[in-house]
């Protein structure tokens, strides 16, 4: 079938640097700094206030300014090689080639949100970053990947703390011509996809965004001929009524499917990132059941090629339905499948204390050949929950397996570290950065090197977040205690600790101010001054997690804490690159054993930041007594509050006996310590290799992905 992308955007450049609108339109440009590099010098101070989005730029630089720069030879040499590299890219013989050739049918991959880049906010927190950083791997890898999820029409929600610390969301209905996006269009029309459920039909269409080589498709309900109030079913990620996050479910899962469907693809992957699209594996079902084949013919015929990843224990990141929502959509469906309703709720039944629910984790792992958790200890966690679907086995042998998650390091390594690298581990270090051998070179670099690139990144930081505040401040409704609480008077050269991710309160942010008078006198010791910057949104139906800011916040704006415990509003994918490269220490404190892996900490540390964090997800597998500091113990305890007691008393005692004592053991005329480069050192030589997407995808291709192409 011949399909079109109708782009959103238009642009009028001149023709020597024309090429300009088709890297724009590529996110392969966001992780490859000298691409920003290329926009930003069209006009510095635009690029940064729109945000770093190229096509809003080319739109608004004026035609004088490009025709200028068209001419410029310094920039026209920047403009020929970033392309050079950029047609080397797509045309380079890649790692999939080499190694599995065989490879060639499409792995498809379905998420609920994807972190690309902030000027497309389609995600909400880690989840989204991590299928963002999968699809940049499986890019660089060479996979034949493809992906779906939404086009968010409203993104997801802007942050504004009042001055009593509670979180207010902002809308920012999205302009689609300002994306990257594109409409799928076959005949002068758009592609659509249905669904009908018992009352009506639902129709989405189609968008796509590049990602490198890797297409991610993006489902739209927004179209002519749905109700106003399906129409708003993509509006925004996760709806807190149960009505509109089971329809977003069948959509994602059933309606992904039909829409790969229609556009060609027969995969011979299709990995399920967490439960959200746990409805493809009917889907596959049915359409077997549709040629004749039985219902359990058509389950082993499809479940040898489904693939789920886990990537929580908490309740809430595991959806399950009540039988009578699912009653109201999918009675139509059941039928398709040749399924009695008892048949098919069978398939997916949970019996809880609050009655029986339908849920979408165990429809996954009970129709899935491979299932895996994010983090070995993650996997335990998750074998011994999910034991009760094979009372037959012990619970070692439940098939859970783990794939430990990683970051894609080119898009949060600091472009100043990755140079540093290149200087003195060789130009092709990137292409080998999984080997351990070539990663203990880090240690030839010379401390004072190291030190004056993470000094210039923790002034980066600092400016950074003055100039968010003056932005602020220009804008009104600041109050002046705010403007302080917001990082104004942060001190590039004080022991700085971040604390940034989703505000659960399973992830204990107050956790540092369980004793405050204690934690004030830890940040105000003379000389030695200790700054926390924390950032994070709560989901907006959330109200435990916004307490738990505004218990932060409130503490935050104490005269005692001389403006060095800090909260920064509005947690983005822009913003986290700043800290995670600009603090010098990334604190963690959630309740194990739910951190199922945690990222934020990987990113911190491939940029020489060491890790100070509860034994939880990742950092068992990572923590060496080298390389960061741990809080609590890896034990089970009598009540949550013990817990957090001992957690908190652990975690002063680190600060105050070995952190602080670390960082202010200066050498007098180098003015830094020895052995905190040490720490930072071999920070990123245990997880540069160890925790990057580089290893991760390959081990779902040796773990999964091969094993299903063969079946």
């Amino acid at each position: 079938m011949n399909f079109l992308t109708s782009p959103s955007q238009k642009f009028e450049l001149p023709k020597r640097i024309a090429r300009l609108g088709e890297l724009a339109t590529n996110l392969w440009w966001s992780w490859h700094p000298e691409a920003s590099h290329v926009f930003g010098r069209l006009d510095y101070d635009l690029w940064e206030r729109l945000g770093h989005n190229p096509i809003r730029l080319l739109n608004e630089v004026g035609r004088a300014r490009l025709n200028k720069m068209a001419k410029d030879k310094e920039y026209l040499e920047q403009y020929d090689t970033l392309f050079h590299k950029f047609d080397a890219y797509f045309s380079k013989e890649t790692w999939s080639q080499k190694s599995h050739a065989d490879l060639k049918n499409p792995i498809a991959y379905f998420s609920m949100e994807y972190g690309l880049h902030e000027t497309l906010p389609i995600y909400s927190g880690g989840l989204g970053v991590l299928s963002g950083d999968h699809l940049k791997e499986a890019s660089d890898l060479g996979l034949p990947f493809i992906a779906v999820g939404f086009m968010y029409a409203q993104g997801y929600f802007s942050q504004r703390i009042t001055e009593d610390g509670w979180q207010e969301a902002v809308n920012n209905p999205l302009r689609f011509e300002h994306l990257p996006v594109s409409l799928v269009m076959k005949d002068g029309k758009p592609v659509t996809v249905s669904f009908d459920f018992p009352d009506r039909k639902l129709t989405a269409q189609i968008w796509e965004v590049r990602v490198g080589r890797v297409p991610l498709y993006l489902l739209d309900s927004n179209v002519e001929g749905n109700s106003d109030y399906d129409r708003l079913l993509t509006a925004r990620l996760y709806w807190s009524d149960l009505d509109r996050r089971v329809m977003q479910e069948i959509l994602l899962g059933i309606g992904g499917v039909r829409a790969l469907r229609v556009l060609g693809y027969d995969p011979a992957v299709w990995h399920m990132n967490e439960g959200h699209a746990s409805f493809l594996t009917l889907e596959r079902i049915r359409e077997q059941v549709a040629v004749g084949v039985a219902f359990e013919e058509a389950i082993q015929a499809t479940r040898k090629q489904n693939i789920f990843t886990t990537h929580t224990p908490v309740p809430a990141g595991n959806d399950e339905f009540p039988l009578w929502l699912i009653d109201k959509y999918l009675s139509y469906y059941w039928a398709d499948m040749r399924l009695t309703r008892e048949q098919f709720v069978e398939i997916a039944k949970h019996h809880t204390p609050h009655g029986e629910t339908y849920s979408m984790p165990i429809l996954a792992l009970k129709l899935s050949g491979g299932s895996n958790a994010v983090s070995e200890l993650h996997g335990e966690v998750s074998r011994d929950m999910w034991k009760f679907l094979w009372e037959d086995r012990d619970v070692n042998d439940v098939p859970i397996q783990h794939v430990t998650n990683g970051v894609h390091t080119r898009n949060w390594m600091a472009r100043r570290i990755y140079n540093l690298l290149e200087k003195y581990l060789g130009e092709t270090w990137y292409d080998n950065l999984d080997d351990h051998q070539l990663l203990e070179k880090i240690d030839q670099i010379p401390d004072k090197e190291l030190w004056g690139v993470h000094l210039h990144l923790k002034r980066k930081l600092s400016f950074y977040l003055k100039e968010r505040v003056r932005d602020r401040w220009t804008h009104g409704g600041f109050h002046p205690v705010q403007v302080v609480a917001s990082g104004v008077l942060i001190n590039p050269y004080a022991l700085t600790i971040g604390f940034a991710r989703r505000f659960a309160t399973y992830k204990r942010a107050s956790l540092v101010l369980s004793d405050v008078e204690r934690l004030f006198e830890l940040i105000n010791r003379p000389n030695q001054p200790v700054q926390i910057i924390f950032a994070g949104k709560a989901h907006p139906a959330d109200d435990p997690g916004k307490k738990l800011i505004q218990q932060v916040y409130r503490t935050v704006k104490k005269a005692e804490t001389g403006g060095r415990i800090v909260f920064i509003e509005d947690y983005e994918m822009n913003l986290a690159r700043y800290l995670v490269q600009g603090v010098d220490v990334w604190m963690n404190t959630p309740r194990r054993p739910y951190e199922a892996s945690g990222t934020s900490g990987m990113k911190a540390a491939i940029n020489g930041v060491p890790n100070f964090s509860v034994m939880d997800g990742w950092w068992c597998e990572a923590y060496n007594g080298k390389n960061g500091w741990k809080i609590g113990e890896e034990k089970k305890y009598a009540s949550n509050e013990e817990q957090d007691a001992l957690d908190a008393e652990s975690l002063y005692t680190t600060l105050e006996h070995q952190i602080i004592p670390k960082y202010y053991n200066r050498d007098p005329r180098d003015l830094m310590s020895a052995d905190w480069l040490a720490f930072m050192k071999e920070s990123m030589k245990t997880v540069i290799p160890q925790f990057s997407t580089r290893r991760m995808v390959k081990e779902y291709v040796q773990k999964f992905y091969i094993p299903a192409f063969n079946k």
